[in-house]
């Protein structure tokens, strides 16, 4: 992983001459502050003193400048008129330090967010199989706010404590070596003290962090699934869940402020420690005649400038050592590759939807072959369906066509080309995936059929919505296609959202059409319904159909039977039904279930029919 630093410098690129003027800014800004007491301490050694002789050569410079003593002492006015100019100029420079920062720091910030968007964008599947969405949800907000906070002030501020540091030195100097040293003795001790403090701040805000991803995670998890919470009546349980993480983060914090408190009472002790040895040295040489007035008023003025930020340091160490964190959580986003896609890919100009998987197997996370040596083809424009029973391999057979992963063995070929050596995205764009669980925008009705087609007609939206029998649905609401469906489409029906899913696939005009158990909740007269539109569709795209009523394959052109990911039965509904299997075996189970389902209806119809009030018998 490259170095936390380097990638703090990597990212202001393209700003850095920003950041450049910034401190330029900051340095002659400062340079302007430090010549305000100046100005008085002329006035006080030069002007009103009384031994005017004993005044260093720099004041007597000053007086000169100014025009004399007599001259200055006749037209006091110019000195205070000089002060509010300096301190103008100042100004100017502070702000333009400020706007530059701030110019740079949100441009950097907005290239990391966008960067860290995309990134995830094209992340393998794997890596999101993993990953907490709460605590990347984190990573993409906290953090690169965190590390936003850094850049707009701390970045400039380590240039500020050196050079309000540096700066008055030989000012100093020139006026009294011994007070110069009285004046910075308590510099060094401060500055190791927060170099201490910063290595531990670090790490205890690394676990802050990290704890805080956590609980967003957890109160993520909690509102995606909260009709389960309440369906199982869970409420209290899961407020403890939170309470457990919350409380975690809460004692982390705490332990994170005391060490700051720590850090600001002592820094305090030890510069206002500071402030008195000058103060008493400085009375005892004025006392004895060593230094005068005007002197002694600018080293009082000068320390009280650079020892508060020199204490800032601490401050600016605990910004870096937050900022260190972000960045290194934010980096282990973007040191993840991307998927990759052929140096030189193959193309397909108009794909017909001609698949074939050939000896394919598949390993997930290292475990036993999810898919083991699969083969089977399906020609142009042929619907095939697939059985077996959970976990045996029907859902990756899906993953495997559309890339979200790749074969461990064997190849994947449509009309005749390896997909292997297609982009992703080309892959993508030929298929359409209608999911058991879909997913809608908060957006109206007729923005989720379009998503994939932004510009289609409203005459090819309708079509879309009629062959998947939801166009009569969507007329009975209030606004018809512009109403507005809400998180997930959370307020359509099951069977709505599968169908609005399934007309948005369908107006894409895919070469390859998949329905992963995807009518699982329509009737079975509407599943029909729909099958039969499907199949009476002019270009009809190939189609495979996972599902686990057997009505819904029995309509299938051919039927694939997996069991332990491996094909064990395949042919027409009629040909499985005649050969023993687990197709024919499941056939007989559901047909009687649904024999002893309807006599029970029957039943319940006759005793319904000879109750006196035409009710349900008790």
């Amino acid at each position: 992983m490259t170095s936390k630093y380097r990638m703090i410098w990597n990212l202001m690129e393209g700003r850095r001459l920003q950041y450049g003027g910034a401190i330029l800014a900051l340095v002659l800004g400062s340079c302007f502050m430090y010549l305000v007491p100046l100005v008085p301490q002329v006035v006080m050694d030069g002007v009103l003193s009384g031994t005017p002789e004993k005044a260093s050569s720099m004041v007597r410079w000053g007086v000169e400048i100014g025009g004399g003593r007599e001259f200055l002492r006749s037209h006091l006015w110019i000195p205070g008129l000089l002060v509010l100019v300096l301190t103008a100029i100042a100004g100017v420079f502070t702000y333009a330090r400020g706007r530059l920062a701030a110019g740079a720091c949100e441009g950097i910030v907005r290239r990391v967010r966008d960067g860290l968007y995309d990134h995830l964008q094209h992340l393998p599947c794997g890596y999101h199989d993993r990953a907490e969405t709460g605590d990347q949800v984190q990573r993409c907000t906290s953090d690169v706010e965190t590390l936003r906070q850094f850049l707009a002030s701390q970045v400039v501020e380590i240039g500020r404590a050196v050079v309000m540091m540096i700066v008055p030195i030989p000012l100093m100097l020139a006026l009294d070596v011994r007070m110069t040293l009285i004046s910075v003795i308590v510099v060094p001790p401060i500055v190791v003290f927060s170099i201490v403090f910063f290595r531990r701040v670090r790490a205890s805000f690394q676990k802050v962090d990290e704890a805080e991803g956590k609980m967003t995670s957890r109160l993520q998890e909690n509102l995606t699934g909260i009709r389960v919470v309440r369906a199982f009546a869970r409420q209290d349980y899961e407020k403890d869940r939170f309470d457990e993480r919350n409380r975690t983060h809460r004692d982390l914090d705490y332990r994170l402020y005391r060490l700051m408190g720590w850090y600001w009472s002592t820094s305090d002790m030890l510069c206002m420690g500071q402030k008195a040895l000058v103060l008493a040295a400085g009375g005892i040489f004025l006392a004895r005649g060593d230094i005068q007035v005007g002197t002694f008023y600018f080293f009082l003025a000068v320390v009280n400038m650079f020892i508060w930020p020199v204490r800032m340091m601490g401050r600016i160490l605990t910004e870096l050592g937050k900022a260190l964190v972000a960045i290194g959580r934010i980096g282990e986003i973007l040191d993840q590759k991307r998927e990759t896609n052929p140096s030189a890919p193959a193309a397909i100009t108009k794909p017909r939807g001609r698949i074939e998987f050939d000896r394919v197997s598949f390993t997930h996370n290292g475990e036993a072959n999810v898919l083991d040596d699969v083969t089977f083809t399906i020609e142009e424009g042929e619907t095939l369906a697939v059985l077996g029973p959970s976990g045996s391999g029907k859902s990756t057979i899906v993953n495997l066509l559309l890339r979200f992963y790749d074969p461990k063995a064997g190849a994947i070929r449509i009309d005749g080309v390896d997909i292997g050596t297609l982009e992703r995205k080309s892959v993508r764009s030929m298929i359409s995936v209608v999911m058991q669980e879909p997913f809608l925008y908060s957006k109206t009705v007729r923005e989720n059929i379009g998503l994939g087609r932004p510009a289609a007609q409203e005459s090819e939206i309708t079509e879309a919505a009629t062959v998947a029998c939801v166009h009569d649905s969507i007329q009975e609401f209030e606004k018809g296609y512009d109403t507005l469906v809400g998180e997930r489409g959370v307020t359509l029906s099951g069977g709505q959202r599968q169908r609005v899913a399934l007309a948005r696939a369908l107006l894409e005009q895919p070469a390859v059409l998949i329905l992963d158990d995807a009518l699982s909740a329509v009737d079975t007269e509407t599943e029909t319904m729909i099958i039969n539109a499907l199949r009476r569709r002019v270009g009809r795209p190939t189609t495979i159909v996972i599902a686990h009523r057997l009505s819904t394959l029995m309509h299938a052109d051919r039927v694939l039977v997996l069991e332990r990911g491996r094909v064990v039965q395949q042919g027409t509904h009629a040909e499985l039904l005649d050969e023993d299997g687990l197709y024919r075996r499941l056939w007989q189970i559901q047909s009687a279930i649904e024999e002893e389902l309807e006599d029970d209806l029957q039943e319940n119809r006759v005793v319904n029919s000879q109750s006196p009030t035409g009710t349900w018998g008790s």
